[in-house]
């Protein structure tokens, strides 16, 4: 068996968490529960952290987080079909009342991603991910978008959400429907990750789009000069292929895509995300299978586009940002990322030249999980924690 050690990284770690695996899976919330929280509570952290954090509501298993463009409110989805908008003007909560989709809740599945369009000042229309139901006990992540209304200081609808796109395959499984959406900074394409539902082979397999990036239109149709267009569908959607568990999906500030990617055991990483590309998976890790068997580590010559950073022993990632403020100084541009498993949050400088490279730059404890991460105006940082009381953590710089 090969040895897995960490390429790029500043700390060892000494939690093996296992990452995505179907008895213990860094993506599955923690039995523990928080405590009351007030909002405005302050939140201790390690000595010498950079951050001050203060806690503002806590939530049912909150999922993701997005910031309303023309108000500045945060709306963050609840893994068991519901959703809630905080706003840091008033310090007051809402909760949108109506036209979710129905959702298959358990294990990783449930509501997923939120993401307000490139034109939503103008349309009002807002993207959601969910976990569906399908028959027996088979799922698939699928995509919807509709009509935001918010007529009421403490209350929202969705009209008309249609589902626009879906996993073309439906498994009895309740992992990796990853469903992290990504608009191109134009504002005219719409990229989806879609896990490859633990079943491994389907991410090598392009007669499907599961493990795969996928690059559609608006209206979730797929997108003209993809690289397998002329496959027929599913395959004229996808992107990039070879992917496990996908939980981040970001442009930088040059306009390059990335993705943070769950390994198995061991191998987390991010992906300078790029046409055509086959990412390996499950033919090459940098981590092994659950069961303890090995996976061949990626070589110079294995016809794979290689790992910019990979971490093992994992960090379980939530989400990852690029950071384009300048409250934390010298941070601009390098990629924040929220974790699960080493509850943390992990500083990494990124090269996208050639297929990319990056390192980490930093890693800052936090007392609990965390799942999400946004950046506000201000250049301060808001993050959610995750479990059944995750609390929406407001960042700024210590001191």
């Amino acid at each position: 068996m090969n040895r897995k050690i960490l390429t790029s990284t500043l700390f060892p770690v000494a939690i093996f968490a296992a990452s995505c695996s179907a008895a213990q899976t860094g993506d599955s919330p923690s039995a523990a529960t928080s405590s009351a929280v007030v909002s405005g509570e302050a939140i201790e952290l390690e000595a010498g952290s950079p951050f001050t954090a203060e806690s503002h509501g806590q939530f049912a298993e909150p999922w993701a987080i997005a910031i309303e463009p023309t108000t500045g409110r945060f709306f963050i989805t609840e893994k068991g079909g519901t959703a809630k908008f905080y706003d840091p003007a008033t310090g007051s909560l809402g909760t949108i009342e109506s036209g979710l989709p129905e959702v298959a809740y358990g294990g990783q599945g449930g509501l997923g991603d939120i993401a307000f369009a490139p034109d939503y000042a103008e349309s009002g229309t807002i993207y959601l991910s969910w976990a569906k139901a399908d028959e027996g006990d088979a799922r698939r992540a699928a995509l919807g978008r509709g009509t935001l209304v918010c007529e009421q200081a403490d209350s929202c609808v969705i009209e008309g959400l249609t589902e626009i796109w879906q996993q073309s395959l439906a498994i009895a499984s309740n992992g990796h429907f990853s469903h992290k959406i990504a608009f191109s900074p134009d504002g005219e394409y719409l990229f989806v990750s879609s896990g490859d539902r633990q079943q491994q082979d389907p991410a090598q397999d392009l007669s499907n789009n599961l493990g795969t990036v996928v690059r559609l239109i608006l209206d979730g149709s797929p997108a003209a000069g993809n690289p397998f267009a002329d496959m027929g569908s599913p395959t004229d959607q996808i992107w990039s292929y070879g992917h496990r568990n996908l939980l981040g999906l970001q442009f930088d500030a040059d306009g390059q895509l990335w993705d943070l990617e769950h390994g198995p055991r061991g191998g987390d990483e991010i992906n300078k995300v790029m046409e055509g590309n086959n990412y390996g998976w499950p033919i090459r890790s940098m981590g092994i299978n659950y069961r303890g068997t090995d996976i061949p580590d990626h070589t110079e010559d294995d016809g794979f586009t290689k790992p910019a950073i990979y971490w093992t022993p994992v960090i379980a990632p939530g989400d990852f940002i690029f950071y384009r403020g300048d409250l934390f100084a010298d941070w601009t541009g390098q990629a924040l990322i929220a974790n699960l498993g080493t509850t943390s949050i992990v500083r990494v400088a990124t090269d996208a030249t050639g297929t990319g490279s990056a390192t980490e730059e930093g890693r800052y404890a936090f007392p609990s999980r965390l799942r999400d991460i946004v950046e506000a105006d201000d250049g301060s940082l808001w993050v959610l924690e995750d479990g059944p009381r995750g609390k929406l953590l407001h960042l700024t710089p210590a001191g």
